[in-house]
């Protein structure tokens, strides 16, 4: 998987910020501080773009259609704006991901991993485990305890959220936005219960363990 993070953005201090951030969590980064820096200082070596919107000379609205087409980096904006009409037209742009400011770190740092890419293209493997949960992502299937678990399809993907960053807490921003792909019925009631569905079903397959547990006030993680 390649590991560099392209930061851009203008606030040297929010900037730097960011750097130690993602170098504190196993990230190469290089920083930009201007549109026309970050066009310059892209290159195939970079997996994963933060864009901040408000750069100057040209805006990050203007060069995310050039980043997207010189290596294909995923592009993840940064931005105070909560404009639903403006959030769709970045995406329409090319961005393949959006966090509105000010964000929670953990936020940050799974909505990276989420969209980092190997280098060769190839697939990750089917088979996530956690424990004795396994979750195999091309088959859709779950098994806990050796027990075949029969999930909804959104019960399934809060699941695999969950498996593929069992090391970090899963805001309710990011599941709403992954496992319900931005749809306008997503709220706490319905996550709750959910979560509820869910840890249910595999307690039923293994009484004694539990494998999620809530993060009060931010969301929810593997229990480790």
């Amino acid at each position: 998987m390649n590991t560099t993070v392209l930061i851009i953005e203008d606030d040297a201090e929010i900037n730097d910020m960011l750097r130690i951030l993602l170098q504190q969590n196993g990230y190469r980064t290089v920083s930009a501080y201007s549109g026309t820096e970050a066009l310059l200082v892209q290159s195939g070596e970079i997996g994963c773009i933060l864009l901040d919107l408000m750069l100057p000379g040209r805006s990050g609205e203007e060069i995310i259609r050039e980043l997207k087409q010189k290596h294909g980096s995923p592009v993840i904006v940064m931005s105070a704006i909560h404009d639903v009409e403006k959030k769709v037209n970045l995406f329409s742009l090319g961005a393949d991901d959006y966090i509105t400011k000010p964000f929670h770190n953990d936020e940050l740092l799974a909505r990276i991993a989420a969209r980092l890419r190997s280098p060769d293209g190839s697939k990750p493997a089917s088979a996530l485990t956690f424990r004795d949960l396994v979750l195999d992502t091309e088959q859709y299937t779950v098994t806990c305890a050796g027990k075949t678990v029969e999930l909804s399809r959104h019960e399934f993907a809060l699941l695999r959220l969950l498996m593929e960053h069992p090391e970090r807490t899963c805001t309710k921003s990011i599941i709403y936005d992954t496992v319900w792909d931005y749809e306008n019925s997503a709220d706490d009631n319905t996550l709750n219960v959910h979560i509820s569905k869910l840890r249910k079903k595999l307690k039923e397959c293994s009484p004694d363990t539990e494998y999620i547990e809530t993060v009060w006030g931010i969301g929810y993680r593997m229990k480790k």
